[in-house]
């Protein structure tokens, strides 16, 4: 099977701004963003990289950041953790829809 031309970059950025577009589309939205990003990344494990990098960076942030907001250690730990279910939440039907689009 040949390799498409893609680029991780590329795919970052189309995932990103379509998951601000359609996030108010519950298990479409993530899926056709990752969808459409899997298909830039060009190859599978740049379609994985693309969506699993992200989240957590971002997941990472809302832990970390959330202690230093709030002041109190203990609050920012439960809001952080929070907040990083929610990222590992949206990062499924990302990864679904990358693959798919990877292998399409």
């Amino acid at each position: 099977m040949a390799q498409r031309p893609g680029s991780v970059g590329a795919a970052i950025l189309w995932i990103f701004v379509l998951s601000l577009l359609l996030f108010w589309l519950p298990i479409f939205g993530p899926l056709l963003a990752g969808f459409v990003g899997g298909r830039k990344a060009g190859s599978v494990g740049n379609a994985i990289l693309a969506v699993i990098l992200p989240g957590l960076v971002l997941g990472a942030a809302l832990f970390l950041l959330a202690s230093l907001l709030t002041g109190l250690p203990i609050i920012g730990f439960v809001a952080g953790a929070g907040g990083l279910v929610l990222a590992f939440a949206h990062i499924g039907p990302l990864l679904l829809g990358a693959i798919l689009g990877a292998l399409l």
